[in-house]
């Protein structure tokens, strides 16, 4: 018995020694804490969604989707390398409006003279331990040695495979500016940002209007929390508007009534970047499912869709190329721009008749 004390107090020790690491980041406090509690979006001491959003489907219990998940699921993950392309980012024309996708929901943008980079996860793992959550192979091709100095930085919330320690700690000297939702300037100040190039927002936000650019934060339904305690910071999607080019950034976000609202809003859209992967029946409310994706998109009133959240990481049990192989199908069926870039590969935002191979084959 004084052994297994021992054992149980040390594992609980070494537990809270680790959750107080630097890269969990800090929860919300002071001022940022006081703005915070004036959020409509925010009741009984968290971040609420727009509508009643469960974090699993009724019927369904956390010691099932443990279980399932660690136990009976075998998702198929990629028999070898994942094809790339590297694009040399710090190298393009500077008149080029172009994106490029880097696995997951990490993706840069050139856009009209400004350089943007949203979510990136460069590390090769989406989890606070390196050995779990892996990038599949041949899918880490960028480092933040291989960033240009980014006007623009979008984080939509501060989950593992979205707000990434490693990543933003090497990439902290090349950003101006830090777009996020109200709370996550916690985690960068702590990580040694510079507080006046952060710009949090609530819903609804308009966080900069200069030089021909706006950019609105705006609704997601989903949630936050890098540790124990969750929705302490905002997640968020966001319109990002150009002198030439309208493009929904939308993070992750179970379908709702918001994707009409915003597209009412600031549409139409010529570009809207939308999660599709890591879904699951049984949490159905916090990530869109297959087809709902196109869904989104015509309420948005968006001409091209570029699906993201897959590709990279194995989070959910569907085989890693299901999502790909689901939209392009849908995307036929239902007459919708759907384009499917390889990792790295150069997308032109001003050609509407490029084509893209299907590389998941």
């Amino acid at each position: 018995m004084v052994g297994l004390l021992i054992i149980i107090i040390t594992v609980g020790v070494g537990t809270l020694l680790f959750l107080n690491t630097e890269r969990f980041g800090k929860h919300p406090s002071g001022e940022r804490l006081s703005k915070i509690k004036q959020s409509p979006n925010y009741k009984n001491g968290s971040f609420q969604n727009l509508n009643n959003t469960p974090m699993l489907a009724e019927g369904v219990g956390y010691g099932k989707v443990m279980y399932e998940f660690l136990f009976l699921s075998k998702p198929k993950e990629p028999s070898k390398n994942i094809p790339s392309v590297k694009t040399n980012l710090k190298a393009l024309n500077p008149n080029e409006n172009v994106l490029i996708w880097m696995g997951h929901s990490s993706y840069f943008m050139q856009l009209d003279g400004k350089k943007i980079l949203v979510d990136p996860v460069l590390s090769g793992n989406a989890s606070p331990l390196s050995f779990t959550t892996k990038a599949y192979s041949g899918t880490d091709i960028y480092t933040t040695d291989d960033m240009p100095e980014i006007d623009y930085l979008f984080l939509s919330h501060d989950h593992w495979d979205h707000m990434d320690y490693n990543t933003l700690k090497k990439l902290k000297p090349k950003i101006k500016n830090v777009i996020t939702g109200l709370g996550n300037g916690a985690h960068l100040e702590h990580w040694g940002f510079n507080p006046e190039v952060i710009l949090e927002g609530d819903w609804y936000d308009s966080i900069f209007n200069s030089d021909g650019f706006e950019i609105h934060i705006t609704p997601a339904r989903h949630f936050s929390g890098r540790g124990f305690k969750r929705a302490q910071t905002l997640w968020a999607s966001f319109v990002l508007k150009s002198p030439t080019t309208t493009i929904y950034i939308g993070g992750d976000s179970g379908y709702d009534t918001h994707f009409k609202t915003i597209g009412k809003k600031f549409g139409p859209f010529d570009l809207a970047i939308l999660e599709n992967g890591q879904y699951d029946e049984k949490w159905k409310y916090i990530h869109m499912l297959p087809g709902e994706q196109l869904k989104a998109a015509t309420d948005l009133n968006a001409k091209t869709v570029l699906p993201v959240h897959s590709g990279k990481f194995t989070l959910a049990n569907h085989d890693w190329d299901e999502p790909f192989i689901k939209i392009t199908a849908l995307a036929v069926e239902q007459y919708k721009r759907v384009i499917t870039p390889k990792i790295g590969e150069k997308v032109n935002l001003k050609d509407n008749a490029l084509l893209f191979e299907q590389w998941w084959k």
